[in-house]
């Protein structure tokens, strides 16, 4: 509870975790697969990050026997996650004392940062998830008077803290999609819905690939009454000549016998240029 509050505290300060209050955590919890919760209470924090995923390796709390301050590790996990007790003297000792174990969540009062007990912790303090008013009290009409935050202490941590606003991190969250690219056919993250290939590169590819030459090409002639103009593309097949020409050229390359095509599907060549044909003569 906050220190505005009417209300009478709970002994050893136990206000089980709500699940808004663990949301905006989530998405900076990327490459954390497993943690422990050493000042777990009744366990709702441990569920509530289960349900994203995540696996609990080790909780315990004092209520129960398992002083946090007495442990050194805690095996092979991630990242220590917890809501401690806000009594300051003993919420100092354990931001200390856990952020030399593993890189360490606590969920805590947002004014604390602002004051000059916070100073010597804030330097391994490397980022800050805000996460407004919690409702510590499920059957409760109200909020809690204090905004919180979660802050992210690692021993290891030197230089500027991040910080991060309430639902910031929903994008980042959010599923990813995948696609094949057509023409490398590797896995790939589309901008868009629509997207067909990974890369420019591979766009282009598949479109020269469209207007390949085979085996029955024969070589180019330009007719003097052609004007060539800056890096054409031109094919021969089948009797057929096929150019891109600027839109300002197509009424003179009509007149010289040319007819204006469609565009190749999905192409981006119709924005700037249009694709002719003209019949040739074979040998």
């Amino acid at each position: 509870m906050g220190k505005r509050s009417s209300f009478e505290r709970r002994a050893a300060d136990f206000y089980p975790t709500p699940a808004k209050a663990v949301a905006p955590l989530v998405p900076y919890l990327r490459g954390i697969r497993t943690f422990a919760e050493p000042c777990c209470g009744d366990g709702d924090l441990v569920r509530h990050l289960e349900s994203h995923g995540l696996r609990c390796a080790y909780q315990g709390d004092l209520r129960t026997g398992q002083d946090a301050l007495a442990i050194d590790s805690y095996g092979d996990i991630d990242a220590i996650i917890t809501n401690p007790p806000y009594t300051r003297d003993l919420m100092h000792k354990l931001i200390v004392h856990f952020g030399r174990i593993l890189p360490t969540w606590l969920l805590l009062d947002q004014d604390w940062v602002s004051t000059l007990q916070a100073v010597p912790y804030l330097a391994h303090c490397s980022d800050v998830v805000t996460i407004g008013r919690v409702k510590w009290i499920a059957d409760s009409k109200h909020s809690g008077k204090d905004n919180h935050a979660w802050f992210r202490f690692d021993a290891r941590h030197k230089g500027v803290t991040a910080i991060h606003r309430r639902n910031q991190g929903e994008e980042i969250a959010a599923p990813r999609r995948t696609g094949v690219c057509e023409q490398c056919r590797k896995a790939y993250e589309p901008q868009r819905s629509s997207a067909r290939f990974c890369s420019h590169a591979c766009k282009q590819a598949a479109y020269r690939k469209r207007l390949s030459v085979t085996a029955n090409v024969t070589p180019l002639r330009v007719t003097p009454s052609v004007t060539p103009i800056a890096t054409p593309t031109t094919l021969i097949e089948s009797g057929e000549t096929f150019r891109y020409v600027r839109h300002a050229d197509v009424e003179r390359f009509m007149a010289d016998g040319w007819e204006r095509l469609p565009a190749l599907d999905q192409t981006h060549h119709g924005e700037y240029s249009a694709l002719m044909r003209r019949r040739t003569e074979q040998d």
